[in-house]
């Protein structure tokens, strides 16, 4: 078959790369996306819920962690979150804030994708499906590429095919292997954003309150989150504890503060006095979901009115209570994380462009790099920068 000739190729139809081909299709690109799944974007179709929480209006880089933390800064500063809501508006996408900053669609996640699949379009950017990429080679002309479709010829070479997460969507490692296969180093990967299982007997004791929600502030290696948490029928769940779950690793204890707005042993010792029939359950009731608030009593065994308390009870029940200390067994893993942590090493590559520094015409954007953000669509933002980027050079 005779080749087909472009001048981008992007591998991976997702939010990076789909922006990265608008950007570069602007420009007079003649720009192919391909990927090997049957639908573009299934991550940001799936994304807040079926609602897509598309970009963060606090997100700065301070909200992202990478071995190279400065890498991201240029790409961040130069596609800001306002301007990806100029392009959501322009568009005519109805969306909310819900938590600060965090933007949503106000019906589906959809919209984002065909906005993005629109300005493809509008580029002139083709975006081919259900397409497997077997070699690339590359040499001082390009780029070719054996693909299910045929051979294919560009001269930029954008990598977009995401991190490890979610296999059931279509993740894979590919990404890494094309880094490797021109001499990159790629960062140890790990789940990110993922929830926590428990070990056997604390699972036991908390189950009967899976689905219970309950505002906490979580801290581990010198990291906390102020932020909803949520048991599971598997373990921890909810905002904070995806949160803290990037920082975590296996071993390390988490430290949750229950009552993260109070305090508890002023509150114990004043309620001792004003009210000595009172018991820690009936205090935690106050400020707790109730079923909560009664398992974690019976956790830790407390038991008739605080009259009966010594001070030094009362000061131990206070430091559970705002040190409760967990050890989880592990991650619920790549089958539920939002994201993966390491990655392609970006002192490998600009910071201006995304491409990597002795080989310009080759790139690596979004997931696939070790360029990792906090929940509350600081990922997606990413993704926009570092699509755009790219897109401005390839």
């Amino acid at each position: 078959m005779i080749p087909q000739n472009y001048d981008v190729i992007i591998i991976g139809a997702g939010a990076a790369g789909l922006m990265c081909a608008a950007t570069a299709g602007y420009r007079g690109r003649r720009v192919l996306v391909i990927d090997h799944a049957n639908k573009p974007g299934k991550k940001i179709l799936m994304s807040g819920g079926g609602r897509c929480n598309f970009t963060n209006l606090n997100s700065t880089p301070a909200n992202f962690l990478s071995d190279n933390p400065h890498y991201c800064i240029s790409a961040l500063k130069r596609y800001t979150p306002q301007h990806f809501l100029d392009l959501v508006e322009r568009h005519g996408i109805e969306h909310e804030e819900k938590a600060a900053g965090q933007l949503f669609c106000k019906d589906s996640s959809k919209e984002i994708l065909n906005m993005l699949l629109t300005e493809c379009e509008w580029a002139g950017a083709e975006v081919r499906l259900k397409t497997s990429v077997k070699t690339i080679s590359g040499d001082d002309h390009g780029y070719q590429l054996q693909t299910s479709s045929g051979t294919l010829t560009c001269e930029s070479l954008v990598i977009a095919c995401g991190g490890l997460s979610i296999p059931t969507m279509g993740a894979t490692g590919f990404g890494y292997d094309i880094a490797r296969q021109f001499g990159l180093s790629v960062l140890p990967t790990r789940a990110g954003l993922v929830p926590f299982t428990l070990h056997p007997e604390l699972k036991e004791q908390l189950a009967p309150l899976s689905g219970v929600s309950c505002p906490v502030d979580v801290n581990c290696n010198n990291e906390h989150f102020r932020e909803p948490m949520l048991v599971t029928h598997r373990g921890l769940s909810g905002p904070s504890m995806l949160q803290i779950s990037s920082f975590w690793r296996p071993g390390d204890s988490l430290n949750i503060n229950m009552l993260p707005a109070t305090t508890i042993e002023k509150d114990l010792h004043d309620l001792r006095k004003s009210r000595p029939q009172s018991t820690i359950a009936q205090y935690l009731a106050q400020h707790l979901p109730k079923r909560f608030a009664q398992a974690l009593n019976d956790l830790h065994g407390w038991a008739g009115p605080l009259q009966g308390y010594k001070n030094s009870d009362i000061e131990q029940a206070a430091r559970t209570l705002d040190q409760w200390t967990i050890k989880p067994a592990g991650t619920e893993g790549y089958r539920t994380a939002e994201v993966t942590l390491g990655g392609v090493d970006t002192r490998q590559l600009s910071s201006k462009t995304m491409a990597v520094l002795d080989r310009p015409d080759l790139y690596f954007i979004g997931e696939v790099v070790d360029v990792t953000g906090h929940l509350g669509g600081h990922n997606f933002q990413w993704a926009w920068a570092s699509g755009v980027a790219s897109g401005n050079d390839a």
